[in-house]
């Protein structure tokens, strides 16, 4: 028995000492990575910082008066912060690689630490169980005095507790395991989503390459061209803002509030991490800005090709690019979606769509791209919240087909904000 305890103590031993010199090796590779994780870190703030330098930029442009200099000013500086927002998700799909190999690391670690734990509880028991024959009493008497067999007897209840200990750090070990694997699945699911954001992010910076080549090709480059069509533009603006705003007028005092869900912010997500610039409502903007006397949603100021997320779980009712046959004339490029709630939600002046009708999607996926397409000075996402009842995709006399209408709510009820 005493040669099974040295065993056991010898076993025990030379695995924490194996443990501790995978531990120290693990540890200046995590340095290494972290140090790496640190410097994306510092880049990725770095971009910030100039996405804001362009945002200030551009919103000092828009408060000048629109001419064909401050429209071509507008695209270009629309252009280096969609470019800048390519780098920012080339350094943060980076960023989760080095995340991942950590991870990688962590999770070699806990396997062999689990490796060596099972190994050591497995050997204790097999040994304790050879000796398992032996009573406390022949124990005791085998030893030439009591004290000697007492201190024995001890070693053996000190045994069982360096195995209980063993089986915890098991346990330990195996958390850990499964943290580690559970970060993983989450670090590349990130890193998928991001990877379509920068692929999609290109698409947008050729679009709106192309928009400048547009501008550029229809006013021949000439003021005096361009400030006639935006005399005609505005003209055509106003006649649609008119237009929506007697429908929905209409269709405001057939909302059924009755079947409404309750006035709780956090119902439907913030559909775009951002600051609200224009309010809902009867505001002094919609009576300047939109050429009527109501706007029917919520306007965040967010950077181009900034991905906007479904506000709760629904189908894709409708998606299109009013541009196409309504230049500047309305919502632009837009998503619609109807919710199992009673709402229907509508995110509009996107850059790029992301979602197909009769697409089902859950709250939280990305559905689109922030843009300035329809009547929009400038970046921003246009969101509006509908009794679905109200809501319908319908032609406009002023404004071709699909023009969402509906009776329309303050979204603000809705959300956390």
């Amino acid at each position: 028995m005493d040669k099974i305890i040295r065993k056991a103590a010898v076993y025990i031993i030379g695995c924490g000492l194996l443990a501790s010199a995978v531990f120290v090796s693990a540890q200046s590779v995590d340095d290494e990575k972290r140090a790496a994780l640190e410097q994306k870190n510092q880049e990725l703030q770095q971009i910030q910082l100039q996405v804001r330098e362009q945002q200030k930029k551009l919103q000092e442009t828009q408060a000048q008066s629109r001419t064909l200099n401050t429209e071509v000013q507008t695209i270009n500086a629309s252009i280096k912060t969609i470019d800048l927002g390519i780098k920012s998700s080339e350094v943060l799909i980076d960023k989760l690689e080095i995340e991942e190999e950590v991870l990688g690391s962590d999770i070699s670690v806990a396997e062999r630490d689990i490796h060596m734990q099972e190994q050591a509880v497995t050997d204790i028991l097999r040994q304790m169980q050879s000796a398992d024959t032996e009573t406390m009493l022949y124990v005791l008497l085998k030893y030439a005095t009591l004290s000697e067999g007492i201190v024995y007897a001890q070693s053996l209840v000190d045994l069982n507790q360096s195995l209980l200990v063993t089986i915890d750090d098991l346990q330990a070990s195996k958390n850990k395991l499964e943290g580690a694997l559970q970060k993983t699945s989450q670090t590349k699911q990130a890193k998928e989503v991001e990877y379509d954001n920068l692929q999609n992010k290109k698409v947008i910076a050729s679009d709106l390459r192309e928009e400048k080549k547009t501008v550029l090709t229809q006013t021949k480059q000439k003021e005096s061209v361009y400030q006639q069509e935006l005399k005609e533009l505005e003209k055509k603006q106003l006649e649609i803002a008119l237009e929506i705003e007697k429908i929905e007028a209409q269709l405001r005092g057939q909302i059924d509030t009755g079947a409404l869900p309750q006035s709780i912010p956090g119902i439907l997500l913030v559909p775009v991490a951002g600051p609200v610039t224009q309010e809902h409502g009867a505001t002094s903007f919609a009576r300047y800005a939109y050429k009527g006397k109501w706007h029917n949603g919520l306007d965040f100021g967010v950077p181009v090709g900034t991905p906007v997320f479904a506000a709760e779980d629904g189908v894709v009712v409708s998606v299109a690019n009013q541009d196409a046959y309504c230049p500047k004339g309305a919502y632009g490029k837009y998503v619609a979606i109807r919710h199992t709630i009673g709402l229907t939600t509508l995110y509009a002046h996107l850059s790029l769509q992301n979602v197909s009708e009769s697409q089902q999607v859950k709250r939280g996926d990305v559905i689109g791209y922030v843009g300035k397409t329809g009547y929009a000075t400038g970046a921003h996402l246009h969101f509006s919240v509908y009794d679905s009842s109200t809501f319908r995709i319908d032609g406009s006399a002023s404004c071709g087909p699909k023009m969402p209408f509906g009776g329309d709510l303050n979204p603000r009820q809705y959300l956390s904000l």
